[in-house]
């Protein structure tokens, strides 16, 4: 009797076990579609976007620049996907001037451009803002004028850059933003005419080669503007139709403390010169 309530017992343990299982897969089962619609959305949300935000997707990564740091001067973009920043972290290591998006559009404005505006120009950088074009949904002029309504402004206090038109890779949708190369030209130079009317200085063009080539059909009519390159390899590559130099150079977007590292094409005595116009 006693083998028989034995057998009885493990039968009912199994029994037990297999139920148990049974349910937990079913319980996965039903947890799982809740678990794939909880995913994040992919697609970038209007005014998420910064500088390079698609550079290494369509140019890649080749590499960093090598024994140049004598001749030039250590800079950082940033954007409110990176919040509050150390600046004094960054100015230990060797940055001396930085970039902060101002705004996007007429649309945008950074949450965090104070702290980064005025915290890289405390910490004794010489800074500069930025506006994210989007000529889809604005004009050139209209958009000038909400960037320097909204951070944009020059001041000749010599530690102020002049403010810079990024001007990349649509991330929203079509790369040139539905726009024929002639009416790209068009938009940009409508940006760049109220930005100089509005502050009496030319405003910086950030860009890539292959976008401006692609988009502007490599337009040679802007070098009177500093260009500043987006290229992350160990040379800044092949320039834009028109500049036989590049003022600023990004040349990662994985650099230390904020991944946006920048080179100016001098020393910081003709950085200052630039920022006092």
């Amino acid at each position: 009797m006693e083998s028989v309530r034995i057998s009885i017992t493990a039968a009912l343990s199994r029994s037990r076990l297999l139920v148990a299982a049974t349910v937990l897969a079913a319980a996965c089962v039903q947890l799982a579609p809740a678990a794939v619609s909880a995913a994040p959305d992919p697609s970038p949300v209007r005014g998420s976007a910064f500088m390079g935000m698609g550079v290494a997707a369509h140019d890649g990564r080749d590499g960093l620049p090598l024994g140049t740091r004598a001749t030039q001067t250590e800079g950082v973009d940033v954007a409110s996907y990176q919040g509050n920043v150390s600046w004094s972290t960054l100015w230990t290591s060797g940055v001396r001037w930085a970039y902060a998006k101002a705004t996007e559009g007429t649309y945008y404005r950074n949450p965090y451009f104070s702290q980064q505006y005025a915290g890289s120009y405390n910490q004794g950088m010489i800074h500069g803002a930025y506006h994210f074009a989007t000529p889809d949904t604005t004009g050139g002029a209209t958009q000038a004028d909400y960037f320097v309504d909204h951070g944009g402004k020059w001041s000749q206090d010599d530690k102020t850059l002049p403010g810079a038109l990024d001007i990349e890779w649509n991330p929203y949708g079509d790369s040139c933003y539905g726009k024929s190369p002639s009416a790209m030209v068009t938009w940009i130079r409508n940006f760049l005419d109220r930005y100089k009317a509005r502050t009496g200085r030319s405003a910086v063009i950030y860009t890539a080669t292959t976008w401006w080539s692609q988009c502007t059909g490599n337009y040679g009519g802007f070098a009177a503007n500093p260009l500043w390159i987006a290229r992350y390899a160990s040379t800044a590559g092949t320039l834009p139709a028109g500049w036989t130099k590049y003022t600023m150079w990004q040349y990662t977007s994985s650099g230390p403390t904020v991944g946006d590292h920048d080179r100016f094409n001098g020393s910081a005595d003709k950085l200052r010169a630039l920022a006092h116009g």
